[in-house]
């Protein structure tokens, strides 16, 4: 009977010791995996390109409104909350200077200013030190004037470490000079400029690179063939074709003859 009860006794003691070791098991906070980084031999953003965009609030928006800031030189932006990776809410109402975003496409390209991230600082005018809110962002929308390509709007979107946004990378092309294919006379057919992944914030592609090397003549590349990150998410078929050699044109078969 004492035998009894003294294993009575014991297995209490195991289980309130299992108790307070699972409860501090719970009060712990949970481990955060490590930051993601780009990997060796990937594109990286290039640092010569970085730039903190400047920004102030404007209190009302609509087409009017609009007008009068290009007319003194400043674009309409918002920048929204990221919910999703495409839309987004707690929005923001800005203006940025129209010359800098103009310098930012003209040297980096439509979709590559689209594909990198930038500080934006918002302050109560464009001479004061003093700053409302700073944050990373990224481009989302580009509206361009279909005849002079005058910046008309840009949309941004927060971009925190711990946000997925729905990106279209751009795409570029190398090894043209040595592609079988093409030195036999054939031409290359692009099919797409860009591909639509979900990416983690710290590790968006400025780029891609299409590697055509050794591609012959009716070999194509498709979208599971890209190099990327394997935390990117491809957002379309994995079987649709990037570029393809064709056979070589009829003028260029003429001229041969």
């Amino acid at each position: 009977m004492l035998i009894r009860h003294r294993q009575i006794l014991t297995n209490g003691l195991h289980l309130r010791h299992f108790c307070q070791s699972s409860a501090a098991a719970v009060l712990q906070d949970p481990i955060e995996p490590p930051p993601l980084t780009y990997l060796e031999g990937l594109p990286r953003p290039d640092p010569k390109y970085d730039e903190i965009i400047r920004a102030i609030p404007r209190s009302s928006s609509g087409k009017n409104i609009s007008a009068k800031e290009r007319k003194v030189g400043r674009v309409p932006s918002i920048v929204f909350e990221q919910e999703d990776g495409q839309h987004g809410g707690n929005k923001r109402i800005i203006s940025v200077r129209t010359n800098q975003i103009r310098k930012l496409v003209n040297h980096l390209g439509r979709s590559f200013f689209l594909s990198r991230l930038f500080d934006l600082e918002v302050a109560p005018d464009f001479e004061s030190d003093e700053i409302i809110e700073k944050v990373r962002v990224l481009p989302r929308k580009l509206h361009l004037h279909a005849g002079t390509d005058a910046v008309l709007n840009v949309t941004f979107i927060r971009a925190p470490s711990h946000a997925l946004l729905k990106v279209d990378v751009p795409l570029v092309f190398r090894g043209e000079d040595v592609s079988p294919g093409l030195k036999k006379g054939a031409y290359l057919n692009t099919i797409k400029r860009t591909v639509k992944y979900l990416c983690p914030a710290d590790i968006i592609p400025p780029y891609i690179d299409v590697d055509l090397s050794e591609l012959d003549a009716g070999q194509k590349i498709v979208t599971g063939d890209l190099k990327v990150h394997p935390a990117l998410k491809l957002l379309r078929s994995k079987d649709e074709a990037v570029c393809k050699i064709m056979g070589a044109r009829v003028s260029d078969q003429k001229k041969t003859k």
